[in-house]
């Protein structure tokens, strides 16, 4: 069997398993993956016959596929503001949604450098595969390092294999965070000048948790009690405690919690609350600043 027959078989197979997914892409990554060869080179030698042991790979990697795993796990990699991050059956899957988070982070961030700082610290909540404090390092540290300002990102996690992941990301990018392990804020010290999250929101009884993606996905780092509020509650009431002047909040959460998490932050008395828009026009993160 060559690239070709195996991709057509392939494909057919994933198309009837999942008729709302692109099949064919699906198994050209898995395809690149086993063989070691780019997209271009596959489709430019297609008559390329698989040796047995490629075969028998493949045949693995399609099964687990074929009951829903995500390719992310299958392959132990996806990509997140350009950036190659490890992930694990421990973390979420970054999502390209989370880069709205990220971006606005980002821009408040230079906002705060303008006025040239000498230190200049973020803290990350929940970091997971580090995604979110990476992909701020990534854009932040050059701009800080010309402007003599030392740049401090600090991610957290609960689960200590996670964090070890985070860091192996940090390391596979040459990029500098300090992950740690803490229940939220609670091996946290000193003040931030921003903080962002992207926390567990669903409620338990949802019924997405039975489709796609997150059937696979951490139960921990999905669901959270209270009907998914209370994490975000959570960190809304303390936040406070550790930021800096006029420092902000910024938060990840589902497509029709914006209403209430404002509600939430309008409560605990923080201003400029606002909602953005994720790129399928959902309300996604919600940000407030602390002036008291």
């Amino acid at each position: 069997m060559n690239y070709q027959q195996w991709l057509v078989e392939a494909t057919a197979a994933l198309n009837q398993a999942n008729p709302h997914e692109n099949g064919k892409t699906d198994a050209l990554v898995l395809l690149q993956y086993a063989t070691g060869k780019s997209r271009t080179q596959i489709l430019a030698f297609d008559e390329t016959e698989l040796d047995e042991k490629v075969r028998s790979n493949l045949v693995a990697l399609l099964a687990r596929r074929l009951k829903g795993e995500p390719i992310a796990y299958i392959l132990g990699k996806k990509e997140f503001w350009s950036l190659s991050l490890n992930v694990s059956a421990d973390t979420l899957i970054p999502r390209p949604d989370t880069e709205i988070l990220v971006e606005k982070t980002f821009n408040i961030a230079l906002e705060k450098l303008d006025k040239n700082p000498p230190h200049f610290r973020i803290l990350d909540l929940g970091t997971g595969t580090g995604a979110i404090a990476l992909a701020l390092s990534s854009e932040l540290a050059p701009i800080c390092k010309k402007q003599h300002i030392k740049l401090e990102i600090i991610g957290v996690d609960l689960m200590p294999k996670v964090v070890e992941l985070a860091q192996s990301n940090a390391e596979q990018n040459q990029l500098f965070v300090h992950f740690l392990q803490s229940r939220w804020f609670e091996n946290v010290r000193g003040k931030f000048d921003l903080i962002v999250s992207n926390p567990p929101y669903i409620d338990m009884q949802d019924a997405h948790l039975c489709q796609g993606d997150v059937r696979f996905e951490p139960l921990s780092a999905l669901v959270a009690e209270e009907e998914g509020y209370a994490d975000l509650r959570h960190i809304i009431d303390q936040a406070p405690n550790y930021l800096a002047e006029h420092g902000a909040l910024l938060l990840e959460h589902g497509w029709q919690q914006g209403e209430k998490v404002r509600s939430i932050f309008i409560e605990n008395q923080w201003e400029m609350v606002e909602t953005l828009r994720d790129y399928g026009d959902n309300e996604r993160v919600t940000l407030g600043f602390w002036n008291k």
